[in-house]
């Protein structure tokens, strides 16, 4: 199959490589087929099933190294389900009785359009993966390669997701300014909150680089620049069961000695004994087109600081999350040379007439390939049991259980 056009599109969450990954399509297509003609669709899904496009010009190729210094979506984002048509409907985006798949289809056949590009988390390329299924079932030759975005570092098989590493690093500069506060109050306790709906992956990540910092301080205990002020001393995630008896003793002797506890938090961990307790009290939990809980209406940071303010005897909580602040971030340097070596194979896929999801893959001895669409899968669990989490628990005195859920 000859490729004469391709359209790229970014969906979902952002993540700090979206922008990168864009230019490096860009780039590289511009480099080795110069002929293929490029155009975007806006905001994910959305544009596709509205017909909103940009078209990637030959100004934008001569610049496009310039999206490595940006985060964020040159093309912008979106939630968009193909295949939940209630939200669809009443979104405007299609009309009742018809279907996303069909209209998404329609739209690329009108567009001309040889190979699609998904740059998304696993909603986005399990959607993909609807779509190309759909495709290939009605006998359109139209090739859909992934790339895998998401901060969460969740998604099955793949892995390293794009955008992680640099999210950690950002979480980690987020919280030294959040823990700057350790004077703000004789009994201060700061939950800093991180993205990670299943896995708790990026809050130990974070966690760690965080904990590197610190080591490499120097301190002046005479004047009050003491490390136990700063230090971390808890980090919960969802693979770890969290007593919170034995945390809330342990975290109090740590208050009562140094009058400060700072927790790095996964916004999932205790999701589903949160939930549990507001739906018994007769509340409707809020979910999005994909059927994820709204975690920023049932705000687990403020639920978590509320259990352990007053077993710590706090007098000043702060909640701080750092989510959107790391998300939106320009890729750091380990995210760019893994940005570069998926956005050239996804190129070199394209052209060779392959889909999938590129990603070294974990069942497939770590290779960089493209992923069948139909082993894509998401919330992928942080493996509790890898040496440096280990170490991480050890040095905060941590008790590491894991959840039952887990297993």
């Amino acid at each position: 199959m000859t490729v004469r056009r391709v359209a790229l599109l970014t969906a979902g969450g952002y993540a700090p490589c979206l922008s990168s990954a864009v230019g490096g399509l860009i780039e590289r297509y511009t480099e080795i087929a110069p002929d293929v003609e490029i155009i975007a669709y806006t905001h994910g899904y959305h544009g596709l099933l509205s017909g909103n496009t940009l078209v990637i010009d030959d100004e934008v190729r001569r610049g496009a190294g310039l999206l490595h210094s940006f985060g964020g979506s040159p093309i912008g984002n979106s939630r968009v389900k193909l295949t939940n048509t209630k939200d669809l409907v009443k979104r405007g985006l299609i009309k009742e009785g018809e279907d996303g798949l069909t209209a998404a289809a329609n739209r690329l056949r009108e567009d001309g359009i040889d190979v699609l590009h998904t740059i998304g988390g696993d909603d986005t390329n399990t959607t993909a993966a609807d779509l190309a299924k759909y495709l290939a079932d009605n006998n359109y030759g139209l090739q859909v390669v992934g790339l895998p975005k998401t901060i969460d570092n969740d998604v099955i098989p793949i892995k390293q997701s794009l955008g992680a590493w640099t999210a950690a690093e950002h979480g980690a500069n987020f919280a030294r300014n959040v823990i700057g506060e350790n004077g703000s109050g004789p009994r201060m306790l700061i939950v800093h909150e991180v993205m990670g709906r299943h896995c708790g992956w990026l809050t130990a990540a974070t966690a760690k680089e965080y904990a590197g910092w610190h080591d490499q301080q120097q301190w002046l205990p005479g004047i009050g620049l003491k490390p136990e002020n700063w230090d971390v001393h808890a980090v919960f995630v969802p693979e770890m069961e969290i007593d919170l008896e034995a945390e809330a003793a342990r975290l109090r002797a740590i208050m009562d000695e140094h009058g400060q506890v700072n927790i790095f938090l996964s916004e999932g961990a205790g999701l589903s004994e949160i939930v549990a307790q507001l739906e018994a009290a007769g509340e409707v939990v809020a979910r999005d087109p994909f059927g994820h809980v709204r975690l920023d209406d049932i705000n687990p940071g403020q639920w978590f600081a509320k259990q352990f303010a007053e077993k710590l005897g706090a007098e000043k909580v702060m909640v701080q999350k750092s989510g959107y602040y790391s998300r939106a971030a320009a890729a750091n340097a380990a995210d760019l040379r893994l940005i570069k070596s998926m956005t050239d194979l996804a190129v070199q896929v394209a052209l060779e007439g392959g889909s999938g999801v590129i990603g070294h893959d974990e069942e497939q001895n770590n290779v960089l390939r493209a992923i069948e669409f139909e082993r894509i899968a998401g919330g992928k669990a942080f493996d509790i049991e890898v040496e440096w989490f280990g170490a991480l628990l050890e040095r905060l005195g941590q008790e590491k259980r894991a959840a039952q859920a887990a297993h």
